[in-house]
């Protein structure tokens, strides 16, 4: 029965359909149900096989042994749909229902892929997790989707089936409604490759396992950082971001003539640094930069130059109109011609010469794609641009790309700067950076700036973790900004796992500010479960934990207007149990609001957010937060189990040497707390205390985890 990609077979004495998909692999079984609605109550009818010669469809028998109507398994190609067909003269209200569990591949998590018509809530995951608002489950490695859709569509991890994860799917269908009468079961293959990334290919995990960290200067130096600025920040970084899990000191505008705007005018091409801001050289600098703990990271921009004398020395390769004079943009007064093989091993050897001789560990490259004309993969299209080539049938920007990764070797970390997802740089290059810069040239940020940001987060993070890091910009926390409006940026970067580079100048920082930096390191190895570009504002991100010991969602509620406004959060909307009880805490207040059901609301004032954690109220003393992380314990908590007999809670945290962690605890009224002590049964005083919850800090003089516990007393009354 069904399409000729599907093998679908039904056991009418078990009731247990299997569906598996031929090419995929996809698999799906389960027990499908009848349920028909009369006035004198449900009535369960039977499914069976065919009761005259079309033997292409099931039959449905009432009580009596009569075949009232049809299960059709109908669709075509990767489509497979099971209607409920009425009987001709019948009409019946009713409910189709399945049961059952699905798997994909080894590589697979559970996923939307409907966009919907109306909800406000993007939804993120860490872990294996489940969320009431799921659609469909997701193979990386293949890049194949596998799509339900029915009434009441429920999508919950279950147990591991040796490599491939499985996954209990409830649904069903009502024939009595047109729109919500079928079951279907679709798979789709090249999900991102057919839609928006033509060169889809898994993100390389084993070069770069998690989003790339660090700081870079252009942000508030703009083009006049050199290498006594670079080396005084990297020692205030060096002690207090390196400790969290900063990782790459980068460099930018080091070209010679390139310590002023424009970009075009800049000796991109000759490798020459700056004489008055790097007068020791590159190499030097990437070896300081090594010895305070960091990886070396350069910018560069290797499709133009403003060197006249190097266009006179290589005329050749470089690109002219009709009548001789040099085309130009962003890149440079004088661009490449990369349709030459000189041109692309140019590219490569200094490229190399970076990587291999200096020591260079992280590669930014500018001037690939952007939004405009002035930029490669725009520029390389152009009708002009394609007739100046001496090879006119050449792929000019792929092999470009393929030149830098050549160069700069398998093992280096690649920021495609103003890189598309729909360009040939997947699978070559490490993270794409998404938008505009987070300041214009020789300005602070401004509100739009930040807008920006979280615009183009929203529009782009689909693509995230699945083929590449995102790179959201600096994240800018420095006084310029008001507290709220550095917050809502730290939520935007840091709630969504992209890549964390800081912009600002750190001596200037408050401790309130750094702290913001701090405590999106490390990066949380976050993906999206919205597998589609969004374009609207939405106010609310969810962000799914799901950890070997327990799950929570951490909220962030965004305010993009000026005016405060009012924001009703209904748990069914996030995709949780509207019926269970959660505890709500305020991660920036640093406060526990209380236990809430169906739904709680905020008031968020203009310009800002509000950060939550929301766990399951487990009615006994339970964990709610650590202030180490913007996840609330997403990277730094590593362990919570709870002894009943004994009432004792413990737990194991990373902690960063000489840094406190606060732990704060929800204590039942019922429960006393007897002593608390770390692993060295050191005692360890509350910070505080009231009717909720309990708060305490822990630290030591080195970085590592730390093991804590918690015992309890039980009133009888």
């Amino acid at each position: 029965m069904g399409p000729s990609s599907w093998r679908v077979t039904f056991s009418p004495e078990t009731e247990n359909l299997v569906a598996h998909h031929k090419e995929t692999g996809a698999h799906i079984e389960g027990v499908l149900t009848f349920v028909v609605y009369r006035d004198r109550g449900e009535q369960s009818w039977s499914i069976v096989g065919p009761r005259d010669p079309v033997r292409n469809r099931l039959s449905l028998l009432d009580e009596r042994g009569n075949v009232q109507g049809y299960l059709t398994f109908g669709g075509s190609g990767d489509l497979l749909e099971i209607a409920v067909i009425h009987r001709s003269a019948q009409n019946y209200d009713g409910e189709l229902a399945f049961v059952g569990q699905a798997s994909l591949a080894a590589k697979t998590f559970a996923c939307r892929t409907v966009p919907p018509s109306e909800n406000a809530v993007l939804q993120m995951a860490s872990g294996l997790v489940d969320s009431g608002l799921n659609d469909s489950l997701f193979d990386l490695k293949e890049d194949v989707a596998l799509r339900f859709a029915g009434e009441a569509l429920s999508i919950t991890t279950a147990a591991q089936q040796g490599e491939r994860p499985a996954f209990n799917v409830k649904m069903k269908a009502d024939p009595a409604e047109p729109r919500h009468s079928v079951l279907a079961f679709q798979v789709i293959r090249n999900y991102y490759r057919d839609r928006w990334v033509p060169y889809y290919k898994p993100i390389n995990k084993a070069r770069c396992p998690s989003p790339p960290t660090g700081w870079m200067s252009w942000n508030v130096y703009f083009d006049t950082a050199g290498e006594k600025e670079n080396l005084e920040e990297a020692r205030i970084g060096a002690k207090h971001l390196l400790p969290f899990g900063l990782e790459i000191w980068h460099i930018e505008s080091w070209q010679d003539n390139s310590d002023k705007l424009p970009v075009s005018q800049f000796h991109n091409l000759t490798l020459r640094p700056n004489p008055r801001q790097f007068p020791r050289g590159m190499k030097w600098l990437a070896d300081q930069i090594r010895a305070l703990g960091f990886k070396p990271g350069i910018w560069t921009v290797p499709f133009g130059t403003g060197d006249h004398a190097f266009y006179e020395a290589h005329k050749e390769w470089f690109l002219h109109h009709p009548d001789g004079s040099p085309m130009e943009n962003w890149s440079g007064l004088y661009v490449l011609d990369p349709s030459q093989k000189a041109v692309r091993d140019h590219i490569e050897e200094t490229h190399r010469i970076m990587s291999q001789d200096w020591g260079y560990a992280y590669f930014k490259i500018d001037g690939m794609s952007g939004r405009s004309e002035s930029y490669s993969a725009h520029f390389y299209e152009r009708d002009e641009v394609r007739a100046a080539f001496r090879d006119p049938y050449a792929s000019p920007f792929r092999s470009c790309c393929e030149a830098i990764r050549r160069g700069i070797g398998p093992d280096r970390v690649w920021l495609a700067c103003q890189g598309h997802y729909s360009g040939p740089e997947v699978g070559l290059a490490d993270a794409g950076r998404l938008g505009a810069d987070i300041v214009h040239p020789n300005k602070p940020p401004e509100w739009g700036n930040y807008l920006n940001q979280a615009r183009t987060t929203l529009n782009q993070l689909f693509v995230h973790n699945i083929v590449w890091y995102g790179d959201p910009d600096t994240l800018m926390v420095g006084e310029r900004a008001s507290l709220d409006v550095a917050r809502l940026a730290t939520a935007v970067v840091g709630l969504t796992g992209q890549m964390m580079f800081s912009g600002d100048k750190l001596a200037q920082l408050p401790p309130e500010r750094m702290r913001l930096l701090q405590q999106c390191l490390p990066v949380c190895d976050i993906r999206p479960l919205d597998l589609f570009p969004i374009f609207e504002m939405r106010p609310v991100w969810d962000l799914k934990i799901r950890r070997s010991f327990g799950d929570w969602d951490v909220l962030s509620v965004f305010n993009w207007d000026e005016r405060e406004a009012q924001t009703e959060l209904a748990f069914a909307s996030l995709g949780l149990n509207k019926d269970q009880e959660y505890l709500v805490y305020d991660g920036w207040a640093e406060k526990c609001l209380g236990g809430y059901t169906g739904d709680f609301s905020t008031t968020v004032s203009g310009r800002s957010n509000r950060l939550y954690f929301v766990h399951p109220n487990l009615n006994r003393p339970q964990f709610l937060a650590t202030d180490r992380h913007i996840t609330g314990g997403g990277t730094s908590v590593k362990a919570l189990s709870w002894d009943e007999e004994n009432k004792r809670l413990t737990g194991t945290i990373n902690v960063v040497a000489g840094y406190p962690s606060k732990i704060t605890i929800a204590v039942p009224s019922n429960y006393e707390v007897k002593n608390i002590q770390d692993q060295e049964r050191h005692d360890i005083q509350a910070l505080s205390q009231d009717d909720a919850t309990l708060s305490f800090l822990l630290q030591r003089p080195t970085s590592g985890p730390l093991a804590w516990h918690i015992d309890f007393l039980v009133s009888t009354q």
